[in-house]
């Protein structure tokens, strides 16, 4: 029992909440404005759709951050978990998400019982860095059939899929009004921090660029695809069944689904510990309850109708910025977009799809920094090279292969270096 005891909520968890929940809760409605663009860009570009964003941002964001092992990780749908995403989808449906989800969170949270955690944790940070680097490529890249307004051309890998689509769509005819749209939002993105850094205007500017946006598409009677209804229940559970996935495909799937919310969350939290200066043994995040907070928080998301969850870095670098002192701030976040999509859904469903790909191609770029990459370049060869390695097999081959291949690249290089 004390063993199970340690993966559940405690008062601990609150130490000093009831002093600082007024900055909690603005720290958590200012990262809910930027998890709502990426939560509908993330279920559209998955092919689940705008509404399964949500429901991961709300229901997984909020579960999370009770049962997980972070004060100040934001979890919801990423970039990272949509690379593995959508060739499910695309080959099986949205439906398999769910049994696909539900175990690769039940998979999950028996890592983290069984004290995986800290395994899973030692990965190299050249490793981390060539997996965001490629990951980043990879969304940008999953991003031309919205940009474009066209339909998605199947391949067996994502460069593939890219190459084939961007081809129709020259063939057929680009969508120009789309690709206005998409510069349109990244120019935004970009131009908008710089002025209102001078105005002192504290609106994310990922949320501005879809705001600015929108009013164009509005105003001018832009004619391109929108987000669209809302489901009237948001929230729904669906049947369990298996959809036609196999036994193998079943999986591999689940292995590959939950090692990547694993890595993914443990590094974000990781990195959230640095943002906020954490060095109390007590205040740093708990690897195995994390993983046991995240396979839950999958489970539920995807029972009802998401998708599976993993900690954002972009959106837990933001709460702390934006000042959180306690997991309050994550949990007022899904509460807030709760809230938004309550009241707010008739404005949500004309926001342009375009306009979603923009930001996502613009935070792919932020992602990729290329100022740091050029740091890191400049480091030892050894690093270097395994960055580069592991971004290229996460872009070509497989983000699992890549992160896998990566590690032990690096542990057989530096071993070969020492002799």
């Amino acid at each position: 029992m004390n063993r199970l005891s340690e993966f559940l909520p405690n008062r601990a968890d609150y130490k000093g909440a009831s002093a600082h929940w007024r900055k909690d809760l603005l720290a958590g409605i200012t990262v809910g404005i930027v998890a709502l663009p990426l939560a509908l860009a993330f279920g559209i570009t998955t092919g689940a759709g705008a509404a399964a964003g949500l429901i991961t941002a709300i229901l997984a964001g909020f579960l999370a951050a009770i049962f997980g092992g972070s004060n100040f990780q934001v979890s919801g749908p990423t970039g990272a978990m949509t690379v593995i995403l959508v060739p499910i989808v695309t080959k099986y449906g949205i439906d398999s998400l769910i049994p696909l989800g539900f175990f690769a969170g039940l998979l999950t949270l028996v890592l983290g019982i069984c004290r995986a955690g800290s395994i899973i944790n030692r990965v190299p940070w050249p490793v981390m860095e060539g997996f965001t680097l490629g990951i980043a490529i990879v969304i940008a890249l999953q991003q031309i059939p919205t940009a474009l307004a066209t339909p998605s051309i199947s391949g067996n890998r994502t460069v593939i899929t890219a190459w084939n689509t961007t081809k129709s769509a020259v063939d057929h005819g680009l969508n120009y009004r789309a690709i206005f749209i998409v510069l349109l939002t990244m120019i935004v993105k970009f131009v908008y921090p710089k002025l209102a850094h001078r105005l002192k205007i504290h609106i994310p500017a990922s949320f501005m660029a879809i705001i600015v946006s929108s009013i164009v598409v509005i105003a001018f009677g832009v004619d391109i695809p929108t987000v669209g209804d809302m489901p009237a229940s948001i929230f729904h559970f669906h049947k369990f069944e298996f959809f036609g996935l196999g036994g193998y495909e079943l999986v591999s799937a689940v292995i590959a689904i939950s090692l990547l919310a694993s890595i993914e969350s443990l590094l974000s939290a990781r990195v959230g510990d640095q943002l906020a200066h954490i060095h109390d043994d007590e205040l740093k995040y708990k690897p195995n309850r994390e993983l046991f907070g995240q396979g839950l928080a999958s489970m539920f998301s995807s029972l009802a109708g998401g998708m599976p969850a993993t900690g954002a870095i972009a959106r837990t670098g933001v709460n702390i910025r934006s000042g959180a002192n306690s997991r309050l701030s994550a949990i007022f976040h899904a509460l807030f977009l709760l809230a938004v999509v309550l009241v707010l859904s008739p404005i949500i469903s004309k926001i342009p799809t375009a306009a979603l790909a923009g930001v996502l191609i613009g935070t792919s770029y932020r992602m990729v920094s290329p100022a740091n990459l050029r740091e890191l370049l400049r480091t030892t060869r050894l690093d270097s090279t395994i960055l580069l390695t592991t971004a290229l097999l996460v872009i070509f081959v497989d983000l699992i292969w890549g992160i896998a291949l990566g590690t032990l690249l690096y542990f057989v290089l530096r071993k070969l270096k020492r002799k």
